[in-house]
């Protein structure tokens, strides 16, 4: 067992500075100073509001596990479904600083991607996801990163295309 030294001296007189010789220190103690005090209120302007009326919920809102329901205000915009809804769904059981959670909600939102371009195709409409991922904007704006990444793209393909390739003989 390691021995611990603790030191009985009294602490010696703090190095401060009077307050007067700190520049701008108590400025905003004379209401003169201070820009917004005619505006200022006491109590606060928030007093006597009423409180606010929960939202209804016409879809499934997920919350976290540490609150013991919803917030009052919610988005609904994008109820879960498929693949990526019963993802979430499990995230949701695991507390918000397990990694599992959001490690289950970052691969959903690469589900619902994947889940979008599906769904797209069915319609019969084929995503331009070149163009929706930001292509001609990188183009045109970052033409040496938009080429590395070119680059990487073809060296990628071309080595998965070998060793594929390589397997089957």
């Amino acid at each position: 067992m390691a021995h611990v030294h603790i030191d009985h001296t009294p602490p010696g007189p703090r190095a401060q500075a009077p307050r007067d010789q700190i520049e701008g220190w108590g400025a905003d103690l004379d209401t003169a100073n201070r820009p917004a005090y005619p505006m200022e209120r006491t109590p606060p302007r928030l007093d006597g509001i009423p409180a606010l009326v929960p939202q209804l919920r016409k879809v499934e809102i997920f919350h976290s596990t540490e609150r013991p329901g919803i917030t009052p205000v919610f988005g609904s915009s994008t109820p879960p479904r498929g693949i990526s809804g019963a993802l979430r769904r499990v995230a949701y059981k695991f507390s918000e600083n397990d990694l599992r959670h959001w490690f289950i909600l970052l691969f959903a939102d690469r589900v619902n991607v994947g889940e979008g371009i599906v769904e797209d195709l069915a319609r019969g409409h084929v995503p331009n996801i070149f163009k929706e991922m930001g292509g001609p904007a990188e183009f045109r704006y970052n033409r040496a990163g938009a080429m590395r990444k070119v680059a990487i793209a073809t060296t990628v393909t071309l080595l998965a295309v070998y060793m594929f390739k390589r397997k089957r003989r």
